[in-house]
C-alpha cells in the first residue's frame, strides 16, 4: 500500500530562540551589568572587586551559553566543574588548605556574580563550599583539614551536606538520624531529604544524633560506603539543575578518623548555618540583578506600537522599581556581611537580612516576569528561569517565616516556635 508522504508542516525542530524571536537578545548572549545604581563597587575593596569581575567574566562567557539547555532537562553540566574550580572561589573565607581565604565579604559578592547568570550553579557552589567545605574548615581535625579541603578548593572532589531530613526541616534540631558507637567507628542509620550534589558527591558530611549522649555530632561519609543510597528528587520547579537528593543510610559505618570532632551538638552547627545564611542571602541579590539586566536590554530592544517598550512609563516604573530593590538589597548584605567580620552579627542579623532579601527578590522577579510578557514565560530569556529558581531560596536556609521568628526572639525575648502544647480539657 502506498505511503503518502508527511507535510514538512510537522515533526519539525524547534526554531532557535534567535530566529524565532529576532527583536530581543536572549540570555544565553549575557547583558552587560547595569544594576550598580549607586556605585556600591566603591565599597569593595580591590582584591573583592578583582574577584567579582573575574566571576562575572567567567559566567557571563563560559556558562551562559549553556544553561538553559541544562536547566530543562533537569540534569547536571558536569562541563563547567573545571571553570568553576579554576575561578578558585570554593572554601570561600576558609584560610589555608588551597582555600582563597577571601574576606566574607569577597566570598558573598562571588556567590552573587554567579547566581546572576544562573541561581543553580550558585546553589552548587554554596552547598560544598559554605556548608560542607566550612564545616570541615571550623569543626574538622587538623587531619581532616589537610586530607579534605584542598582537593574540594580545586572541585577535584565534590561534597554535600546532610541535615534536612523527611521529618525535621524547620525542626532541624529534632534529627533522627542515628550514631551508634562501636569499635573503631560508628553505625549510622537514617534518612536525609533534599540535600543539594548528594546524588553525584565524593563525600558527605551528615549530622546524626548520638546514641549515647543524645547530641548532634557530624561526620565524613564516603559516597562509597557499603549501606549508603542517594537518589534524585524528581519534578522540581526551580533550581532544576541543582541533584537534590533523598539519601538513606543503612547501617552506614564510619571510622573514628572522620567523625568530625567540632560537632558535639546542634550549637555546633550554627556556626556554619550563621556564614551560609549569609551567603545565601546573597544568592537572591546575584539573581535580581540578572533579571533587571535581562530586562534593562530587552526594554530597549523590544518594540511595540512603534516605539521601543522602555519609552512607556508604566514600564520604565517597573523597571525603577527593581532598580531601587536591588539597591536596597545590596546595602543590608553588605551590612550583613561588615557585621560578621566585625564580630557583632547576631542570628537576628542573619535571619532578617536573608527573609527580607529574598521577600523583596521576589517581587523584584515577579515585576521583570511583567515586564517581558510573553517571553517572560520562557527559560530562553532568564526572567522566567530566575522567577521558578528564587522559589526554593526564598524556603531554604530557613523559611521566611522561620527567618522572621527567629528575629522576633531576638527582639522580644521570646521563642514562638512551637506552639502550647495541646490540652486534653479545657481550662474552663
Amino acid at each position: 500500500m502506498h505511503k503518502e508522504a508527511k507535510s514538512s508542516y510537522f515533526n519539525m525542530p524547534a526554531l532557535d530562540v534567535s530566529v524565532a524571536f529576532p527583536q530581543a537578545t536572549p540570555a544565553s548572549n549575557f547583558p552587560p551589568c547595569t544594576s550598580d545604581y549607586y556605585q556600591f563597587e566603591d565599597l569593595l575593596t580591590p582584591e573583592e572587586q578583582a574577584v567579582r569581575m573575574k566571576v562575572r567574566e567567567c559566567m557571563e562567557k563560559e556558562i551562559a551559553p549553556i544553561m538553559t539547555k541544562y536547566w530543562e532537562k533537569a540534569e547536571f553540566p558536569f562541563e563547567v566543574i573545571p571553570k568553576l574550580g579554576a575561578l578558585h572561589i570554593a572554601g570561600g573565607t576558609i584560610k589555608g588548605y588551597g582555600c582563597p581565604g577571601f574576606s566574607i565579604t569577597g566570598s558573598a559578592v562571588a556567590v552573587a556574580e554567579v547566581a546572576r547568570v544562573d541561581a543553580s550553579c550558585s546553589t552548587f557552589i554554596l552547598v560544598h563550599s559554605s556548608l560542607a567545605m566550612l564545616t570541615i574548615g571550623l569543626c574538622g581535625s587538623e587531619m581532616q583539614k589537610q586530607k579534605y579541603l584542598p582537593s574540594l578548593a580545586e572541585l577535584d572532589t565534590i561534597a554535600c551536606w546532610g541535615l534536612t531530613e523527611p521529618d525535621n526541616g524547620s525542626d532541624a534540631s529534632g534529627l533522627e538520624t542515628t550514631a551508634r558507637k562501636v569499635e573503631g567507628g560508628w553505625i549510622l542509620e537514617g534518612q536525609k531529604r533534599w540535600i543539594g550534589n548528594s546524588t553525584f558527591a565524593d563525600i558527605l558530611v551528615i549530622f546524626a544524633r548520638n546514641t549515647s549522649t543524645n547530641q548532634i555530632n557530624g561526620f565524613i561519609v564516603k559516597k562509597d560506603a557499603p549501606g549508603l543510597q542517594a537518589t534524585k528528587i524528581e519534578n522540581k520547579i526551580g533550581l532544576r539543575i541543582v541533584q537534590n537528593g533523598d539519601i538513606i543510610l543503612k547501617k552506614v559505618f564510619v571510622p573514628d578518623e572522620d567523625r568530625l570532632p567540632g560537632v558535639n551538638s546542634f550549637q555546633d552547627t550554627n556556626k556554619v548555618l550563621a556564614v551560609s545564611r549569609v551567603m545565601v542571602a546573597w544568592q537572591p541579590i546575584g539573581i535580581t540583578m540578572g533579571v533587571y539586566d535581562m530586562c534593562h536590554r530587552y526594554l530597549k530592544e523590544r518594540k511595540q506600537f512603534g516605539a521601543p517598550l522602555a519609552a512607556f512609563q508604566i514600564n520604565q516604573q517597573k523597571l525603577v522599581q527593581m532598580l531601587s530593590n536591588i539597591q536596597a538589597m545590596f546595602l543590608v548584605g553588605w551590612r550583613l556581611c561588615k557585621l560578621y567580620e566585625s564580630g557583632k552579627m547576631t542570628p537576628g542579623h542573619a535571619s532578617l537580612g536573608k527573609s527580607w532579601i529574598t521577600l523583596r527578590a521576589r517581587e523584584t522577579v515577579a515585576l521583570g516576569r511583567e515586564l517581558l510578557g510573553g517571553n517572560g514565560i520562557l527559560a530562553d530569556f532568564q526572567v522566567a528561569k530566575a522567577f521558578c529558581d528564587l522559589e526554593p531560596i526564598y524556603t531554604y536556609e530557613g523559611t521566611y517565616d522561620i527567618n522572621t521568628l527567629v528575629t522576633g526572639r531576638e527582639i522580644t525575648g521570646f521563642a514562638s516556635f512551637k506552639p502550647a502544647p495541646l490540652r486534653q480539657k479545657s481550662r474552663l
